[in-house]
């Protein structure tokens, strides 16, 4: 098995590199390659992960959806590994994705904890095991056949926000998505510029409007009007 990893981008040169060498340590021969897809950096992210061995791809303006999409198409590999720039997968990713694949699933994620000790947090991670769509997410990163990411007609552009969901909730119409028990690492930072009941108020609320229909760009803008950052 090979793997095409695909990072979307946007001023990440605080983890970009220690990323990318945490996946080159323990892919264990897995790696066809990285491929980060950057939407407008201005903290030199693209040089560091350049450096660093990654294939850059550039886009005109942030939408992850966008960058997923152009990685994708960009990627050589037939399994897609989707991972954000903060987050560290467990460090045994490559075999449980093959293993994974070899007992017939199509798709998958992983559950994760964070880079804190806040009981709180704690809480939250513990939720990650389940499937339910709102427990979900890009955080668990997502491995993907190549056929069945195409068969889903890949992520909706439109989806300015929360197109993780929208893919997923696509998805479990035609494919079982489990979370395997393996373990990622993920920043705290969006919680610590905020706090935690800002953060899960702005989580539930974009979920529920999600959930109702509401247009994607008014969710990134209630979402961005919730957070401080």
């Amino acid at each position: 098995m090979k793997l095409s990893v695909i990072i979307p981008t946007l001023n990440e040169s605080a983890n970009i590199v220690r990323l990318l060498n945490f996946l080159k340590l323990h892919a264990h021969g897995a790696l066809e390659e990285i491929i980060v897809v950057d939407g407008g950096s201005q903290d030199g992210t693209p040089e560091l992960a350049r450096q660093a061995g990654a294939k850059v791809l550039l886009c005109s303006a942030p939408s992850r959806a966008v960058q997923l999409n152009r990685g994708a198409a960009e990627a050589r590999a037939e399994v897609l590994y989707f991972v954000h720039a903060d987050t560290l997968p467990p460090p045994n990713f490559a075999r449980s994705i093959e293993k994974a694949l070899d007992s017939g699933l199509k798709m998958g994620c992983f559950r994760y904890h964070f880079d804190s000790d806040s009981r709180l947090l704690k809480v939250n991670a513990w939720f990650t095991r389940f499937d339910f769509l709102w427990c979900q997410g890009g955080d668990k990163t997502f491995f993907i056949s190549r056929d069945a990411f195409m068969d889903l007609g890949a992520y909706d552009e439109t989806f300015v926000c929360m197109e993780e969901y929208d893919f997923i909730r696509r998805a479990r119409k035609k494919y079982a998505v489990p979370t395997l028990s393996d373990t990622a690492i993920v920043s705290a930072r969006k919680y610590e510029q905020n706090s935690w009941l800002r953060v899960q108020l702005a989580n539930l609320l974009v979920f529920n409007l999600f959930r109702w229909g509401i247009e994607p760009v008014k969710l990134r803008r209630i979402y961005r009007k919730v957070l401080r950052s």
